[in-house]
């Protein structure tokens, strides 16, 4: 076995990176599989509502590297779970805290793929002989001779496209990684999986974030500052209309993100929702859901993909929440480290803390984070 024909690949436990394993192990590569442990899931159980028993449907389960290292048994080869508690608390559970805390709406997963599905897991492989690392992500990538760059494309089934939370990846890190799912559809994948016998085959997707119960941010939120000893801080303050009237009061701005409708609990005969959060002031402004609607974006925090930067106008199509619908778009460059989009047409809920991805056809030529 030498350094050069040997695949790591990401198991989750999930069909998408147990079938890929497959394909590679039955395609003739010495593959080795590998799976972060990055969240003890009962480590918060019983604070603040918090169940005892984790909840099926969440990714990076026990449950899951359970069914992974049974799919890595199956296929006869190597299995490790390489613990990154430590990591993934600094790089995404206490960001993701500070940001909810700030009055953003943050997507944690965008940093688990830049800070450790990517880069650590990167680096674990190659300490272990590997120098490719392959994940079951619905993804393309492809080097382009002409620009010399490594070029991140949008995958063939577009219900499945996980582009959108990818656009953080460096030059590097798609040199060396392989989305063998990347051409595949979902039926596909799981007709592949049920021929190479993994009893996994019909496993539902995870839908939920790894460390946040429920779905319930605030709940996390309580029992997470109460562990660490910190107290939840006072951001209560006024619920006010686009002209400044002041319509009632709220109890924190971590109860809220833009474009929500429920838990305002201010009368009015249509409904109302959050237009913007102003973490200084600790004002919440309310309105119709025509008033949602803005043609421009500020994004800072930038990588690019298919160009090395953006130095004049460019026409884009733009992503501003992994549902949304590519929107043309006008993109500049603005302030150092940072770029400005105006938007054809209005989009509805540009949320600060969100990710911004931008395409040129099913090209990813970048993105960063609404602000």
């Amino acid at each position: 076995m030498t350094e050069h024909s040997t695949i790591a690949v990401a198991m989750s436990g999930g069909v998408d990176s147990s079938t890929a394993a497959a394909m590679l192990a039955h395609g003739g590569d010495n593959v080795v599989g590998l799976t972060l442990q990055l969240w003890d899931q009962t480590r918060l159980a019983g604070k603040h509502g918090i169940s005892e028993a984790p909840k099926a449907g969440r990714c990076c389960s026990l449950d899951d590297v359970y069914d992974a290292r049974k799919v890595a048994e199956h296929l006869g080869i190597p299995y490790y779970v390489v613990n990154q508690e430590e990591r993934f608390e600094r790089d995404v559970v206490r960001p993701f805290v500070d940001e909810y805390l700030a009055g953003r709406t943050p997507i944690p997963c965008s940093l688990c793929n830049n800070h450790l599905k990517f880069d650590q897991l990167l680096q674990t492989a190659r300490s272990i002989g590997a120098s490719r690392i392959a994940t079951g992500h619905y993804a393309v990538n492809e080097f382009d001779p002409e620009r010399g760059r490594w070029i991140l494309k949008r995958p063939a089934d577009l219900a499945k496209d996980q582009t959108y939370f990818l656009f953080g990846l460096t030059q590097e890190q798609l040199a060396h990684t392989l989305f063998p799912l990347g051409r595949m559809t979902k039926p596909e994948v799981r007709n592949v999986a049920r021929e190479h016998g993994l009893r996994l085959a019909e496993k539902p997707d995870s839908q939920e974030i790894c460390f946040i119960p429920g779905g319930d941010y605030k709940q996390f939120l309580t029992a997470y500052l109460e562990e660490q000893g910190e107290q939840f801080p006072q951001t209560d303050g006024e619920l006010v209309a686009a002209s400044g009237e002041v319509l009632g009061h709220h109890e924190g701005i971590s109860s809220f993100t833009v474009g929500q409708r429920k838990g305002i609990r201010v009368s009015s005969p249509t409904p109302l929702y959050v237009l913007q959060i102003d973490p200084v002031s600790h004002r919440v402004t309310i309105g119709a859901d025509e008033e949602l609607a803005t043609r421009t974006l500020r994004a800072r925090r930038l990588n690019w993909i298919s160009i090395p930067e953006l130095t004049s106008p460019m026409r884009v199509k733009i992503k501003i929440g992994h549902r949304h619908e590519p929107a043309w778009a006008t993109l500049q460059p603005g302030d150092p480290g940072e770029a400005v989009a105006t938007f054809d047409e209005p989009q509805r809920a540009v949320t600060p803390g969100q990710s911004a991805v931008f395409y040129d056809g099913d090209e990813v030529v970048g993105g960063g984070w609404i602000f």
